[in-house]
Parts: structure tokens; C-alpha cells; sequence
């Protein structure tokens, strides 16, 4: 049985685990000790380590043939230079890898569909070039070109370009209670989300048939605005329709992270995912989805 190892252990690789279960002796890259536990009891056996801390990455060289790397990259204040475009986490966990007695064979990187950057809403594949527009796209396009390096020494490497992840417990509930405006319809950017499950599942289809130094769209069949959006799950979870705003009142009221996501408008394409990946979303639409946790919310509650 092959030697998977999760790194980036968050709500993704919990969905994710009993999928690999069975068919991977699979090793979870924890750093908090108490986290251990958890993993354990799960199926997986942790392993001690820290992306932040590259002395501790060498107890994983050579340790697993197949790597799923979630890990996003660090946090950085901004340096006014390069300093922060650059994802050091993925270059100290590739160097821990090339270090063992062999590399792996097969690597998943779970990216963001922001490299993109700005599309003014159009209909974007895998062949568009990438534009990233915020200093976190940057570092995703650094650690995709390291990834991209890597696979060039005979490492299979596939990239899943991933849009906003949504589930039952990850949905923007908060901001509704809180009432936080929406662009109005004329300004409003078009988003792409997709499930979290849907995720998990898309994650399997990379490893089994990913092809090498490939990206992949992880994206459900959706076209709609981020208003919309806002509006689908209020109406579906009873809650009041946020204010809209023009884009010149939003640069007045929100914050300059608000509105980093109003920025960018693009409209994901994923007909590789279905044909090279052969994938078929559990959640094709996010009004699926939605309505979905809507239920899961009542039967909760019932």
C-alpha cells in the first residue's frame, strides 16, 4: 500500500481522509501536538512537523510516495519588496522532499483560482495566463512555478485552481447577520465557488488521473454574482437581503480586504475537470448546494 501525506490539516483534508482510508497508508503533517490526537483516532498517523519551521520538515523526506499539499502560504506583512510574494512554505516543504533517499512520486496542490487576477468577468480556462492582482495570488503563482519545477525531475505534479469553498459550515452567515453591503447589480464581479465535499472528491480524481504538471479548474458549473450569491443563502437561511452599494459608496464604507474580493471578476471554465479528471459534482450549481445545507440546517433543528 502506498505512503500518502497530507500537508495542511484543515476542514478539506477531514473530508478528504476517509476517501484515502483503504487505499493509502496516509500520514497527516500536524504541527500542534494536541492536534495529533485527533488524527490518530481517524485513521491517520501524524507526524510532528511545522511549514513555518524548515529544521523540523526533514523527519518527512522520503517518508510518503504520494503528497497532497492544502497548505496555504504564510501570512506576510507586506515588505514593500518581493519578500512577500514569495511562498516559503512550499519551497522549504519541496526542498524536505528532495532531500530523502527518493522523491515522491505524485503531488496535488490544492492553488487558487486567483491567480487569474482581474478578468472583467469573462469565461476563463487553464490556457488563460496568469495575472495574479493581491500579494496572496502572487504566492500562489510562486508556489505553482517551484511545484512546476519539481515535476520537471519526474515528480508528477497536478494543480487544482480552486475558487471560494462552500459547505454548510462555511457559509456567510455572519456577514448577513451583520448586514455587510453587496455591489450593486451594474458593478457586481461574478464569483465561482465549489462544495467542500465536491472538493474532497475532485482531490481523489487528481491523484488517480492528474496529469503531470497540469492544472485543473476545481470549480462547480455556477455563474453567478457575488450579490447574488449573498442573496441565495439569505433567502434559503431567512435572513434579510444585504444593502447594495455602488462601487464608489463600497470604497467609502468597507474595507480594503472587503474589497480586495469586489476586485476581481472572472467565470471559470471546467471541462477539463470533467474530462480529463472525470469528475461529476456531487454540487453542479451552488443553489444545489446551498439548498442542500438549508435541509441539513432544519433536520438539525427539527
Amino acid at each position: 500500500m502506498q505512503k500518502l501525506l497530507i500537508v495542511g490539516c484543515g476542514d478539506v483534508a477531514r473530508r478528504l481522509l476517509p476517501r484515502l482510508l483503504g487505499h493509502y497508508r496516509v500520514f497527516a503533517l500536524v504541527r500542534d501536538p494536541e492536534q495529533a490526537a485527533f488524527w490518530r483516532d481517524k485513521g491517520a498517523r501524524p507526524v510532528l512537523a511545522d511549514l513555518d519551521r524548515r529544521a523540523t520538515l526533514q523527519r518527512i523526506a522520503g517518508l510518503a510516495e504520494i503528497i497532497v499539499h492544502l497548505a496555504p502560504p504564510a501570512t506576510l506583512k507586506p515588505t514593500g519588496g518581493a519578500g512577500d510574494r514569495r511562498d516559503t512554505r512550499t519551497r522549504w516543504l519541496l526542498a524536505a522532499l528532495a532531500s530523502g533517499m527518493s522523491l515522491p512520486q505524485r503531488i496535488v496542490y490544492i492553488s487558487t483560482s486567483g491567480v487569474y487576477g482581474d478578468c472583467s468577468g469573462e469565461r476563463v480556462d487553464e490556457t488563460r495566463a496568469v495575472c495574479p492582482g493581491t500579494a496572496r495570488a502572487h504566492r500562489r503563482v510562486d508556489a505553482e512555478r517551484q511545484l512546476r519545477a519539481f515535476g520537471r525531475r519526474g515528480v508528477v505534479v497536478s494543480i487544482l485552481r480552486v475558487p471560494g469553498i462552500y459547505a454548510a459550515d462555511r457559509l456567510p452567515i455572519e456577514r448577513l447577520r451583520r448586514g455587510v453591503p453587496a455591489l450593486r447589480t451594474v458593478d457586481d464581479v461574478y464569483t465561482n465557488h465549489v462544495h467542500a465535499d465536491d472538493l474532497a472528491m475532485i482531490t481523489c480524481a487528481a491523484l488517480r488521473h492528474g496529469r503531470s504538471n497540469r492544472s485543473y479548474n476545481a470549480s462547480d458549473d455556477s455563474e453567478i454574482t457575488m450579490g447574488d450569491y449573498f442573496d441565495l443563502v439569505a433567502d434559503r437561511f431567512g435572513y434579510p437581503r444585504v444593502p447594495r452599494l455602488s462601487r464608489g459608496e463600497a470604497q467609502e464604507q468597507l474595507s480594503a480586504l472587503q474589497l480586495s474580493f469586489m476586485s476581481e471578476s472572472r467565470r471559470l471554465l471546467n471541462q477539463r475537470l470533467k474530462k480529463e479528471l472525470r469528475v461529476r459534482l456531487r454540487y453542479a450549481r451552488v443553489e444545489d448546494g446551498v439548498a442542500a445545507a438549508a435541509r441539513e440546517r432544519k433536520s438539525q433543528c427539527s
